[in-house]
């Protein structure tokens, strides 16, 4: 809850932005904020991932995305994710985030993300999303149905999907027993 207004911003601000494709890099302009940084008085390293959030919900919006999917009553959620950090974002920093997808397997979309300031990137992280339905996960085919498929060159590295596979937790019919020795 600590992005709420700043979510609800964007909902209403991305609508009046550029329009872009899903398939394409969008880039959201932010500057840093009093609650974005931790007693080191820089952004705190779990902040990065919830300021992203804002950057995929940027690229939803203003493809169309989000409004199809709220219509069929899909929800995204992520599924796995990994950060590397280069430099410290501070107070007051103005910065951009980066979003592009860059590929699909049979369980997940795929998303680059990028803190950049100045032209240089200061936090990269991978991030592993699904649709949820009514239903359960929702199907590639119909997420290609509703919002035509991906170009021909992306294909999804293959250390993303191999970084996705060996992170994975059961699924959550299966059980996950927590067994370290106390």
């Amino acid at each position: 809850m600590h992005l709420i207004f700043r979510t609800l911003w964007l909902l209403i601000a991305s609508r009046r932005r550029k329009a872009v494709s899903i398939w394409d890099p969008a880039s959201l302009p932010l500057r840093v904020q009093l609650t974005d940084i931790d007693i080191a008085m820089h952004v705190n390293n779990g902040m990065y991932l919830s300021l992203m959030d804002l950057g995929r919900f940027d690229l939803m919006i203003r493809s169309g995305f989000w409004k199809v999917m709220r219509q069929k009553g899909w929800s995204p959620v992520v599924n796995a994710e990994t950060i590397t950090f280069r430099k410290s974002l501070q107070l007051g920093h103005r910065y951009t985030i980066e979003t592009r997808i860059v590929g699909f397997d049979e369980r997940a979309i795929y998303f680059d993300q990028r803190m950049v300031r100045d032209d240089e990137v200061y936090a990269r992280a991978y991030v592993a999303t699904r649709l949820l339905g009514s239903k359960g996960p929702v199907p590639n085919a119909d997420i290609f149905e509703a919002f035509g498929y991906p170009p021909e060159d992306m294909v999804l590295p293959e250390w993303l999907h191999e970084w996705r596979s060996n992170t994975a937790l059961p699924s959550t019919r299966r059980p996950a027993p927590h067994e370290w020795v106390r």
